[in-house]
């Protein structure tokens, strides 16, 4: 028997880990479909399964019966107002999500109807709990093989050490936003949003290194290309945003090109690449066509746009809703990003930079930068294979001596995230924004005295736990 290639079984470790914690946080998973984002996401998946079209009228009345006060707000953009070109209801949201979640969501429905030949009184109508827990589980799922992936590129790629790449990624899901996304609202995009770009970035990362391995791995590489964009597609269909991360590959090809004189090869995997981003992408435009009546997005999200990126600054430093107030281990992060710019100065580093920085500007862009009303800066999520090597960064070069008091800085900045989820969850802070100081207050006050009586709501009555508040 062959011996384990060396660092095999520390990164085994690391996914083992991962895995643990993945079923640590799993009884936290709220299957619920409740905000604008999570039914328009779920709708498509809904229409196209049941009703075989783009048109949410039914969905929408569903979940506007079900809660009618507190989707007021939502019946006013969704179900009174009509995309004037075609008469359909709006949808701004893509349809990835839909793609992604269908095999869960079809082996749910397969379970349906097999309890129902049984005698089970289970509605087979798309809505009914075992559908919508199976998108809620699927995203979960998902969010831990991106995280997999992540793992896995800093070993091969960054050069990570463990435990720096392991606890890189642990700390991010439990100290950002990821982790609310991953189990109290995994209806919306985000955790499946870090599969698609962790995806993309890992197999980015593979075709380069296998394409500068001489003429023989770049004959080789055509398809590992074609991965890569459909791969691209497919991030830019779960969130448009994140088809910015092909910049990426793009440069990457555009270096083999230049390092290895081999520009026709370069433009062949180009043209592929584009090609599959394409393709992966084409159900989206379909669903543009079907919409709005055009291969384009709702006008009403156009106009949402400023180019120029007015908000850059503030979506990363605003104090009531910046991503660094937010989730202040993303400032560590991007400053370790810096560090590996400014030490290793090699292509990979750079494109991660330059990657994040095209995130930020075109977050700064959308009139509604605030995110209020949700948890945390949301539309950075995606980022988190990014932030991910910037903290594996500032861990590896942490002194071992140091290395203790390193872990215990990772976990007051995991009780930051979860604090704030706890007091966005009872209400004890304004949702719209973070009030200073009070909810640096709270997080030792106030949150300490909930906990015992909201964890126990969580798991007998969540209901009732989103009724009372504190």
């Amino acid at each position: 028997m062959s011996a384990a290639p060396p660092g095999a079984a520390p990164r085994w470790a690391g996914r083992r880990s991962l895995v643990v914690l993945f079923l640590l946080t799993l009884p936290l998973v709220t299957p619920k479909v409740r905000g604008a984002d999570e039914i328009e996401y779920f709708s498509y998946l809904r229409s196209l399964v049941f009703d075989h079209d783009v048109e949410f009228g039914n969905e929408y009345d569903r979940f506007y019966a079900a809660d009618p006060q507190g989707l007021a707000g939502f019946k006013r953009t969704f179900l009174d107002r009509r995309e004037n070109d075609t008469g359909r209801h709006i949808n701004f949201a893509p349809l990835g999500c839909a793609l992604l979640w269908s095999p869960f969501y079809l082996l749910a429905h397969a379970g349906v109807l097999a309890a129902r030949a049984f005698g089970a009184r289970v509605a087979a109508d798309g809505f009914s709990f075992p559908y919508v827990a199976a998108v809620g589980y699927a995203s979960a799922l998902y969010g831990l093989a991106g995280l997999l992936l992540v793992h896995d590129m800093l070993a091969d790629h960054g050069r990570m050490p463990e435990p720096a790449a392991t606890l890189s990624v642990a700390s991010l899901w439990l100290g950002t936003p990821l982790l609310y996304y991953m189990t109290l609202a995994p209806a919306f995009s985000h955790a499946p949003g870090v599969f698609a770009v962790a995806l993309l970035v890992w197999l980015s990362l593979r075709a380069a290194a296998r394409g500068s391995g001489g003429a023989r791995a770049m004959d080789a590489s055509v398809w590992d290309w074609a991965a890569v964009g459909a791969a691209g597609g497919l991030a830019a269909l779960v969130r448009e945003q994140d088809g910015l991360f092909l910049i990426i590959p793009a440069a990457f090809l555009l270096h083999l090109a230049i390092a290895g004189r081999s520009w026709g090869a370069a433009l062949a995997r180009a043209v592929a690449m584009g090609s599959a981003a394409l393709l992966a992408f084409s159900p989206q435009l379909l669903a543009y066509r079907a919409l709005t009546g055009r291969f384009g997005p709702s006008r009403l999200v156009a106009r949402k746009m400023t180019w120029s990126s007015p908000h850059l600054l503030q979506v990363l430093f605003d104090p009531g809703h910046g991503l660094f107030a937010w989730s202040p281990l993303l400032l560590v992060a991007t400053g370790g990003l810096v560090y590996l710019v400014w030490r290793r100065r090699d292509l990979t580093v750079v494109l991660l930079a330059l990657a994040l920085l095209l995130q930020v500007w075109i977050n700064g862009a959308v009139e509604s930068w605030t995110q209020a009303g949700a948890f945390g800066s949301r539309r950075f999520v995606s980022s988190t294979p990014v932030f991910a090597w910037g903290l594996a960064a500032v861990l590896a070069a942490v002194p071992a001596r140091r290395f203790r008091l390193a872990v215990l800085t990772l976990v007051l900045f995991g009780w930051w995230n979860v604090g704030l989820m706890v007091q966005f969850g009872l209400r004890l802070m304004d949702r719209q924004r973070l009030e200073w100081p009070r909810v640096a207050v709270n997080q030792v006050s106030e949150v300490p005295r909930h906990l015992a009586r909201a964890a126990w709501l969580f798991f007998t009555d969540r209901e009732r736990l989103v009724r009372e508040g504190p």
